[in-house]
């Protein structure tokens, strides 16, 4: 499902325009964002929950050329589905 899709059935569903649910969408997607930026977890009872992990720096290879190359550490987000959310796909 692409985010038009998403925000079609979010319209939809919830009886608003798309315009609308574009603009909640488009909210959600930025407090799950301020929320790992500031908190490190942003947690969806029934739905799941978003974590930001580090990831520490490592050695690596370049696969074109062979040669070793330093891959700085950074930090990345992660999702752990909830038991509501694997208990409907199952």
């Amino acid at each position: 499902m692409t985010k038009t899709e998403l925000v079609e059935y979010v319209a939809e569903n919830a009886g608003l325009t798309k315009a609308d649910a574009a603009r909640a969408l488009d909210a959600v997607l930025a407090g799950v964002q301020k929320g790992l930026k500031k908190e490190g977890k942003v947690a969806l009872v029934g739905f799941g929950t978003f974590s930001a992990k580090k990831r520490a720096a490592r050695d690596g290879v370049n696969p074109l050329t062979g040669k070793p190359l330093h891959v700085p550490a950074k930090t990345v987000a992660s999702f752990k589905a909830g038991a509501k959310l694997k208990d409907a796909l199952n």
